[in-house]
């Protein structure tokens, strides 16, 4: 970040509040008192007004590097909870106001007649409360979006046909006289953000049913090949064409391929997507011994590329393994008490080397995580596993980071209709945790 960025972003944060006093009092105090010319168009706002407009988003912009992105992003998940409880009742009371109240009032008192002044609060908070629900979809843990999808096309679907078969020409018959000649009938708030919004649901729920879905890492079971933050494309069809919400696959496409990395249903909790590699196909005898890979009784060959060190994770192998038709990298420690942490150090004696971890919830949780190696006499390694024969119609999944990942070694198979869809490419990275909360360079990366 350059010195004169930075200087302009702390002038921007410093003059944020008066900025969003003056935006709020013209939208919601000025502007609808302001006299109108002979067309009856508002006359302009003063230049106090057009500033504070035009330095409205960047103001917000500057307030949230000020204070920094995990802790908005924290804030505004604390927020967005009980205000998205709210989004419904408002809704719903505000939908019956645009159809059954607000024209009786326009007819009455004419079509530029004003709202109660607790109405025109809570059209203006409906958007708030609106991208609080967004973010409580984006930021929770357990949720079925093709559900919330599907409810929302729905709704609005619902709300945009009842209008147009019940509501708008009476609506219209009832505003008539108030409407100069000429002029439309207004469309209520309510009906027309339903209007705007059911195709886009519509669109954005066929898309992700039927041929991509967005998915965010959020673990670091794939490292090195998926980092915490990254995210990735998600091909639908890969896998044959499932109905969305049952998850029922209507339409074969293809087949799960050895090596493809994979989004399921997490088996002891399908409400929560799980990222894996395929390893173990129908009908394949598969062991994990010493973090290789044994298929069938052939040996995957791991080919070492040295230790990886990055701050959080220090002295694992890291090496190349070629998995079906994937080459690709994966992190491995054979050892008989697995990864260690610092304090598991020097609970043995061992005064740990400084690791500096850059990411918040690492460092603060565990402060990172070591390879220290033990001979097989010791025992065997924690990561080893062995099946006789995966079954019809299930699959096994394993992670690339071998010994911190929660996978088909702890919980068992994954079945057929578990399955969400093939990983292909890396379309962004965020990560607030980390001090480098963007990562560019893995924008576009393919998923091998």
């Amino acid at each position: 970040m350059s010195a004169v960025f930075a200087a302009l972003m702390k002038i921007l944060a410093w003059i944020a509040l008066p900025v969003f006093v003056a935006a709020a009092y013209e939208k919601w105090v000025a502007a609808p008192r302001r006299p109108k010319d002979e067309k009856g168009v508002p006359l302009p706002a003063p230049w106090w007004a057009q500033a504070a407009d035009w330095l409205l988003i960047p103001c917000i912009f500057a307030v949230v590097l000020a204070i920094g992105f995990a802790s908005v992003l924290d804030w505004a998940k604390q927020v967005a909870e009980p205000l998205s409880i709210l989004a419904p009742p408002v809704g719903l009371w505000l939908l019956i106001d645009s159809w059954f109240l607000a024209p009786r009032r326009r007819a009455r008192d004419g079509a530029d007649a004003q709202d109660p002044v607790i109405l025109r609060i809570a059209y203006a908070v409906l958007p708030v409360l609106v991208v609080a629900v967004i973010v409580r979809m984006i930021t929770a843990e357990k949720l079925d979006f093709s559900l919330a999808l599907l409810e929302l096309s729905v709704a609005t679907g619902v709300i945009w046909l009842a209008d147009n078969l019940f509501f708008r020409k009476g609506r219209e018959a009832m505003l008539a006289k108030t409407v100069p000649a000429g002029e439309p009938v207004p469309v209520p708030g309510t009906v027309d953000n339903a209007r705007s919004f059911f195709p886009v649901a519509f669109v954005v729920l066929i898309v992700r049913a039927f041929i991509f879905e967005p998915f965010r890492i959020p673990s670091d079971s794939m490292m090195p090949t998926l980092l915490d933050g990254d995210f990735i494309v998600v091909s639908k069809y890969a896998y044959g064409l499932r109905w969305p919400v049952i998850n029922e696959k209507f339409f074969a496409t293809g087949e799960p391929q050895r090596g493809d990395v994979v989004v399921f249903r997490h088996p002891p909790n399908p409400e929560v997507n799980f990222i894996k590699r395929l390893v173990g196909l129908p009908g394949d005898r598969v062991e994990v011994h010493d973090d290789y890979l044994i298929i069938n009784g052939q040996t995957i060959e791991l080919k070492s590329d040295g230790r990886y060190n990055d701050g959080c994770y220090s002295n694992l192998r890291l090496s190349t393994e070629k998995l079906g038709e994937h080459t690709h990298q994966v992190m491995s420690c054979r050892s008989s008490h697995g990864l260690t942490t610092p304090n598991g150090l020097r609970y043995q004696g061992i005064e740990p080397p400084p690791l500096a971890c850059d990411r918040k919830a690492v460092a603060e949780k565990v402060g990172g995580w070591y390879c220290i190696e033990t001979p097989p006499e010791a025992g065997p390694d924690t990561g080893d596993y062995s099946i006789d024969v995966v079954p019809a119609g299930f699959y096994l999944m394993v992670g690339d980071n071998r010994d911190n990942s929660d996978d088909g070694r702890m919980w068992g198979l994954v079945p057929d209709k578990n399955l969400v869809g093939k990983a292909t490419r890396i379309w962004f990275n965020f990560d607030s945790q980390r001090s480098s909360v963007f990562n560019w360079g893995r924008i576009g990366t393919k998923i091998e």
